[in-house]
């Protein structure tokens, strides 16, 4: 095997490594799964499966971030979840929890461990430790999901927009307001892409990201909002 085969190799095993399903796999486990997961490539703002055109396939999100959402018969787009690197997801018919109403979308250039139904059935399902964290995994995602309707019914716009902005900083240590090195958490977004996750206007967005970064609760960027006051922005979560 040349070396770029083995660099390859490698770097599918590690995408897999780094999703805590497959934490209780061995080496040989590992590289027989990583075989079966070819990669693909995705650009900022390409669908990855919409109901149009669902996918028969499992995710694992090696890079960038995802967004899944549905439309209402009103039109609004409802955010159900932010995927980050190291998660599953899919069309999870596969694993009896029905998807077909979604669509994904890259929130950033993105790189994903792509697997067919054959391949889940005989690498995840038929594999009692990762089927019993797979099920713990959409569990947390189906509360993650009732919380993100009840926060769209029940909480204002500005609660929202902070809500996400939380969600979305919540990569750094906790207990800590900075990230190593004392820089401030910031958030790769256009105001249209926030708007969308908060379910709201693009112009109602922006004035209540104005508002706050006046408050001094967040600075403003292009294409780019650091949070410079968590906790104050937790308590306008709400």
């Amino acid at each position: 095997m040349n070396h770029a085969a083995s660099d390859d190799d490698a770097e599918r095993t590690w995408c897999l490594a780094e999703v805590d399903i497959f934490c209780d796999l061995n080496e040989a486990e590992m590289e027989d799964i990583a075989a079966a997961a070819p990669m693909k490539t995705y650009n900022a703002g390409e669908i990855l499966y919409s109901p149009t055109q669902p996918s028969e396939v499992l995710f694992i999100l090696k890079k960038g971030r995802v967004r899944v959402f549905r439309v209402s018969a009103d039109g609004r787009a409802l955010t159900t979840a932010i995927i980050s690197p190291g998660t599953i997801f899919g069309e999870m018919v596969l694993l009896g929890q029905h998807m077909y109403d979604n669509y994904a979308e890259a929130l950033d250039d993105t790189v994903v461990c792509v697997m067919s139904r054959a391949d889940v059935h005989t690498y995840l399902l038929s594999d009692a430790r990762i089927s019993a964290r797979i099920t713990a995994i959409l569990g947390q995602r189906l509360a993650d999901l009732e919380q993100r309707l009840s926060d769209s019914v029940f909480k204002t716009v500005a609660q929202r927009v902070a809500t996400t902005l939380v969600t979305l900083s919540t990569a750094q240590p906790s207990g800590s307001p900075l990230l190593p090195g004392g820089r401030h958490p910031q958030i790769a977004l256009t105001h249209e892409q926030l708007a969308a996750l908060a379910g709201t206007s693009r112009e109602t967005c922006t004035k209540v990201l104005r508002d706050m970064a006046d408050h001094g609760l967040l600075r403003l960027a292009r294409g780019r909002i650091t949070v410079l006051d968590r906790e104050r922005l937790k308590d306008a979560a709400g």
